[in-house]
């Protein structure tokens, strides 16, 4: 939701709130069709991201090494961080002297992927995990609530955790959330992740699927580097942008698109609390001066997320929560540069920097097809926040049960579509598919919202109980439990918020209903 984080099952194609495009990686050439081409980001087209008009067609338009002149000298700045790659040995495929036939292959070493390659490793599977650079960093910041992790049992791989979390709605009204907040460490993470998958027999292959082959009762994946292998089942945790997983060519895509840009920074002091992260500062009165600024920022509002660590290390991402079409690269941009102007925060130097575009809401994949997805390209993403690193990496272990299940682990093998069909229904059990469009109905009132309609909701959201906005932001209620919420939500909610829940949600409830009754019939 708050997208600070990237989700990316992959670190080829990317991923806040865990599986994100990151736009900085890419050549220009890549960028330009990403960007126009449906082809190239299946299922999801990216938006059309507009150049500055002060850059020739020939400057790479997502560098912040261009200056923007009075939108503020961070612009100039060169990220100085060069991560470097993990260092462990990883037990590599030989395929001059390994069989080539596994149980399953998982394509992708993201938080989605490695979790499901351990978790699959544990039932005495026979996993290989593919990606072209299985030991490279995660290029982005991962932000959770602490209570999220440690019940997944990782609350040793925290970077920074802060006591509470500050919600900004206006100059005269905070909201404080007493309910801790962590970033997460993308090395104590990954390798832990990494440790596991080894000491439970995963095979690592380094190299980018090519092609995958589906026969009635196995699967050929073929490699850039000339390699075969066959597998029972083939896994898709390689990010928004794999053309592997199938979506109906019948439902249109609708996708709703939160993008932001985010810079960890030196700065020589800030004015927030180092015991509190900031999750959405809503503030505007940074537009002061910026008139044409302001105009659109009432229209499509975006708000500050900030983590700090100190007195002068910060990481600031602006963000639009959720946008169709996607707000302009550079208006976010411009508007975090007056933003930060106007807060009295220079930026001495850029350490990392984050720019991000996350595909929320829209279809399902088709189920079942012979390509199991998980992570970002099955929909992991929650289509109300953007929050995607912890639903993937929750649903593993009942994905990696479902399909030891059909590998024999329940006494009687099975393959083919029969199996395929098994581990879907782990992927996407019905109760969570009706918990989905419940968040979908959630973004589509979002999207439909200005910047005082955010304020009013915020405001009434966050006065709720917390069992239910933290249990609506971790995406652990039911569906039951989320028609209380709507329920208590519209009671807590002022006169003209209650006008906003009439006139512009009537529409997305109807689809909203419908498509949970057609699941239901389905």
């Amino acid at each position: 939701m708050f997208s600070m984080v990237a989700i990316l099952d992959s670190p080829l194609e990317h991923t806040h709130f865990p599986h994100f495009i990151t736009l900085e990686k890419l050549p220009q050439t890549s960028i330009t069709s990403m960007a126009n081409s449906q082809a190239l980001l299946s299922p999801f087209s990216l938006p059309q991201l507009p150049s500055s008009p002060i850059h020739s067609p020939s400057t790479n338009h997502f560098q912040i090494h261009c200056s923007f002149g009075k939108f503020g000298n961070f612009l100039d700045l060169k990220p100085e961080s060069k991560p470097e790659p993990l260092k462990l040995d990883l037990p590599l495929f030989h395929p001059y002297s390994d069989r080539s036939r596994f149980d399953v292959v998982v394509i992708g070493a993201g938080p989605a992927g490695l979790r499901l390659a351990e978790q699959l490793g544990g039932f005495g599977i026979k996993v290989c995990c593919m990606d072209p650079s299985p030991l490279s960093p995660w290029p982005n910041n991962y932000g959770v609530w602490v209570d999220e992790f440690e019940a997944l049992g990782f609350q040793d791989c925290f970077h920074k955790t802060w006591p509470m979390a500050t919600v900004y709605l206006s100059d005269r009204k905070v909201k404080y959330l007493d309910r801790p907040y962590a970033q997460v460490s993308r090395k104590k993470l990954k390798m832990k992740l990494m440790e596991e998958c080894v000491r439970k027999g995963v095979k690592f292959h380094k190299a980018k699927v090519w092609e995958i082959k589906h026969q009635e009762f196995e699967s050929s994946v073929s490699c850039n580097d000339g390699t075969e292998i066959k597998a029972n089942l083939v896994i898709d945790a390689s990010g928004f942008a794999s053309k592997f997983t199938e979506y109906s060519k019948s439902k249109p895509r609708n996708c709703g698109f939160q993008i932001a840009h985010g810079i960890l920074a030196e700065v020589e002091r800030h004015p927030f609390d180092l015991n509190k992260m900031v999750l959405m500062d809503w503030r505007d009165t940074h537009l002061g001066n910026e008139p044409y600024l302001r105009q659109d920022n009432k229209k499509s509002p975006t708000f500050l997320y900030a983590m700090p660590f100190d007195s002068n290390l910060i990481f600031m991402e602006e963000t639009s929560l959720v946008g169709r079409p996607a707000l302009p690269y550079t208006e976010v941009k411009r508007r975090m540069a007056a933003r930060l102007r106007h807060l009295g925060i220079k930026v001495k130097r850029i350490l990392e920097e984050e720019k991000c575009v996350i595909p929320m809401g829209g279809p399902l994949p088709e189920m079942p097809q012979a390509a199991v997805a998980a992570g970002g390209v099955a929909g992991m993403v929650n289509p109300a926040t953007g929050y995607a690193v912890v639903g993937g990496m929750a649903a593993a272990p009942r994905v990696a049960r479902m399909a030891a299940e059909g590998l024999g682990g329940g006494g009687r093998m099975i393959r083919g579509r029969a199996l395929q069909g098994r581990v879907w229904e782990g992927v996407w059990p019905m109760e969570k598919r009706s918990v989905r469009e419940f968040y979908c109905f959630g973004m589509e009132t979002l999207v439909r919202l200005d910047l005082d309609g955010m304020r009013r909701f915020f405001d009434a959201f966050f006065d709720l109980e917390p069992f239910y906005w933290e249990g609506f932001l971790s995406s652990r209620l039911s569906l039951w439990e989320l028609v209380m919420l709507s329920l208590s939500l519209y009671g807590h909610a002022s006169l003209m918020s209650k006008v906003d829940i009439l006139t512009k949600c009537p529409l997305p409830l109807f689809k909203m209903m419908a498509n949970i009754t057609l699941q239901a019939l389905g």
